[in-house]
């Protein structure tokens, strides 16, 4: 039985305290005065007495005769020198004699369960007293007395629920039970493991108790955990926190119970309680604050705890952790932070995922050249590279939506040299590298059709410039010939239309310009 309440008590936090209560064994069962020498030597004495003296009365039926008698008082010296086996022998024959009375058999049977008894035979002793009390000749308090040591007796010699259920009969047939009986009760229905019907003993013994010990409190813990009754033993464990505040075990079995009990919030403020006090010291303990400050979306809050423990030693650093302090700082936007704790990761387990991680992170700082070089790693490890390509390639078109967009006019060398073409013209490479096959090719070929958009739309729109700048000058410059004709002055309102001269003749002043020429 102590074995099988060991691992039951292993995963509840009440071990210590309940085998103190069960690890007694027999020394708990101190059999009361009725099994001691001397009470049979008063009795058969004042049996002896009471034959011989015509002066007295005897009790009918309740004395010895004088050839039992003799025989039962070598049995007592036996018994007395601690001689039991010898005193057995003598009360055997005794029990052999013809024509006992009923009184004479109860005792003799008593005094053979008391030997067996002394002997640790505590069966053959169950059955001598169940002997006694079938004889007949004993009183009704007696065979009541005597069935409370038979359960005792029951109780030690692994039968516990046998035992419990005796006591328990004896008490609704009228009987007193002490403090000890109902300690008795629960251990014993404990050992059964019939926790249900140890209950109301364990709860009359907490109430009797006074003052009440760490064991009483401990004893109801026990069995509320096993009864499955966590609001009951919610209510004990608060008031075990009360006086024992000291005690981590119970603010963890406190904790359990708020989140078993579907208050995960009120678990979540116990457990940080625990851990800003300086309470926590196991790895698994410092992971279940780390979980819970993730769990109610404080990530940024989950990685600073995760990253301090880790470079206290107090959680074990390992690629998983790793990888967790970076998921972490990356959920909470914290790319730059989530960085450095990739990189040891992906060094260190030379994982595609953890590369392409790493690359993403980087991605997300803007860094594109590292952030390839990741991708680069993911890939040769077997990394999709159409995700890789997309992202290396939108790495580079973010970086070139840096650069200044060019003004007009818009040359070829201008496209072959200034940074806003020459990065598009990278990015849009990238996005070619995307395999058809990859579902993000259909995405990757957008890309490419957006990015020649944009140098073709550039293109056009200097075109368009131009062509506007040219008509609002070739108007200027017929003008200012117009006012040469009638005032002999040629001036331009808009000096950059002088570029536009040349042109202008030679397409609206050929015929002028022939007739100047053979004038001259």
């Amino acid at each position: 039985m102590t074995s099988s309440l060991n691992q039951k008590q292993s995963n509840k936090n009440t071990k210590p305290s309940l085998l103190k209560f069960l690890g007694r064994g027999v020394n708990m069962l101190i059999l009361p005065a009725v099994l001691c020498g001397a009470f049979y030597a008063v009795n058969v004495e004042t049996a002896f007495a009471q034959s011989n003296n015509e002066e007295e009365e005897p009790i009918e039926g309740r004395q010895f005769s004088a050839k039992a008698g003799g025989i039962v008082n070598e049995a007592l010296t036996a018994i007395n020198e601690e001689q039991f086996s010898v005193a057995l022998a003598s009360l055997n024959k005794a029990l052999a004699l013809p024509d006992l009375n009923p009184y004479e058999k109860a005792t003799i049977h008593q005094m053979r369960g008391s030997a067996f008894y002394e002997l640790d035979q505590y069966g053959s002793a169950i059955q001598a007293f169940e002997d006694a009390i079938r004889s007949g000749g004993l009183l009704p308090n007696e065979s009541s007395n005597l069935r409370v040591n038979i359960a005792q007796l029951l109780i030690a010699n692994g039968q516990p629920a046998r035992g419990a259920q005796m006591l328990e009969d004896w008490d609704r047939a009228g009987g007193t039970l002490t403090p000890k009986h109902i300690e008795y009760l629960w251990q014993a229905w404990s050992q059964a493991e019939n926790y249900r019907k140890a209950l109301p003993w364990a709860q009359k013994w907490f109430n009797a108790a006074s003052p009440k010990e760490r064991k009483h409190y401990d004893l109801l813990n026990f069995m509320y955990n096993n009864l499955n009754m966590p609001a009951q033993q919610a209510d004990i464990v608060k008031q075990m926190i009360a006086r024992w505040p000291e005690d981590k075990n119970l603010w963890q079995v406190w904790k359990s119970l708020l989140a078993n009990g579907g208050r995960e919030k009120e678990s979540f403020e116990v457990t940080k309680m625990l851990y800003l006090g300086g309470a926590l010291d196991t790895q698994q303990e410092f992971e279940t604050v780390v979980q819970y400050y993730g769990f109610y979306d404080m990530p940024y809050q989950a990685a600073q705890i995760l990253q301090r423990e880790l470079n206290a030693g107090n959680i074990r650093e390992t690629p998983e952790k790793l990888v967790q302090l970076s998921d972490l700082f990356r959920q909470a936007r914290e790319y730059k932070l989530a960085i450095p704790a990739l990189e040891k990761a992906a060094g260190s387990a030379g994982k595609a995922k953890l590369y392409a991680d790493l690359g993403e992170a980087l991605y997300k700082e803007n860094r594109c050249g590292k952030a390839e070089a990741a991708f680069q790693n993911a890939m040769r490890l077997g990394y999709d590279q159409g995700k890789s390509w997309m992202l290396i390639a939108s790495c580079r078109y973010d970086d070139a939506a840096l650069e200044q967009r060019p003004k007009c006019p818009y040359t070829e060398q201008d496209e072959a040299t200034r940074p806003w073409s020459v990065k598009r013209t990278s990015a849009y490479s990238a996005f070619d590298n995307v395999p058809s096959s990859s579902r993000e090719a259909s995405n990757a070929r957008k890309w490419m059709g957006f990015i020649s958009g944009e140098k073709s739309n550039l293109k056009k729109r200097c075109i368009f410039e131009a062509n506007i700048e040219w008509q609002n000058c070739r108007d200027d410059i017929r003008r200012a010939y117009k006012s040469e004709f009638l005032d002999g002055k040629f001036t331009l309102n808009d000096e950059k239309c002088t570029s536009y001269i040349a042109r202008f003749d030679k397409e609206f002043r050929k015929d002028v310009k022939k007739a100047e020429e053979k004038a001259e």
